[in-house]
């Protein structure tokens, strides 16, 4: 199990060096190719569990 944790730490840490070593606008547009699809698809996702909660609240 710690094994498992900690490679997914050490494959964190590496990601986190590559991506602090890249140029400033490099990481503002990497972050809105990743943020922005992630959070439509979260908001997307509470909306739909909202409609499912006020329709059964409905009945």
């Amino acid at each position: 199990m710690w094994g498992v944790a900690r490679a997914i730490a050490d494959w964190w840490d590496s990601f986190e060096l590559w991506l602090t070593q890249l140029a400033f606008p490099l990481q503002v547009v990497l972050a809105i190719l990743v943020i922005v699809p992630l959070c439509w698809f979260v908001s997307a996702g509470l909306d739909r569990l909202v409609d499912l909660v006020a329709d059964a609240r409905r009945r």
